[in-house]
């Protein structure tokens, strides 16, 4: 059994993807569904895995009007802009998402989420030749979407070796 954490894998896995230059990341947070207590997700490490794979350029949570002033906050001090929508947080997410692959300024596109709904999202970022990574949690997070990313994480699952498959990837943490 080897003596480097999960996250320390993930890391060396994902900049060893590294093409010579850095990839312009985007991450989009689908924060009701994603920041719960079940998952202790965590912002600041979701942040250091994707710096492995490339350069953040743009990172957003998405939040319901239920959200509190405390989240928005803790949000904001992890360098994330919080978005707070009154309507449906999935809509307004997979517009940004969108505009995300429309931008030639962003070579990845990174969807913190486990709701198959994204998964139109993905193929057109794939299609428009976005490099796509979802990134999940147990229990409850898609097969489907995981199935249609370049490189698929699982934040809080047990597993001793990352997952590698082709063409894509599925990384356990």
């Amino acid at each position: 059994m080897s003596t480097m954490s999960r996250i320390q894998r993930i890391k060396e896995y994902l900049s060893k993807r590294r093409l010579s230059h850095r990839k312009k990341v985007g991450v989009l947070v689908d924060g009701p569904n994603m920041l719960r207590k079940e998952f202790n997700i965590n912002l600041k490490e979701i942040r250091e895995i994707l710096n492995e794979y490339g350069d953040i350029k743009i990172a957003k949570v998405f939040l319901n009007q239920y959200a509190t002033e405390k989240l928005v906050e803790a949000i904001e001090n992890q360098g994330f802009e919080p978005i707070v929508t009154s309507g449906d947080v999935d809509v307004r997410l997979a517009v940004e998402a969108m505009e995300l692959i429309y931008n030639d300024s962003i070579d990845a596109i990174a969807i913190v989420t486990r709701d198959a709904d994204f998964k139109a999202v993905l193929m057109k970022a794939m299609e428009m030749g976005k490099e796509t990574i979802i990134i999940g949690a147990e229990p409850g997070f898609s097969t489907a979407l995981k199935n249609s990313a370049d490189i698929a994480i699982v934040l809080n699952e047990e597993g001793e070796e990352e997952k590698e498959r082709e063409p894509e990837e599925i990384i356990e943490v």
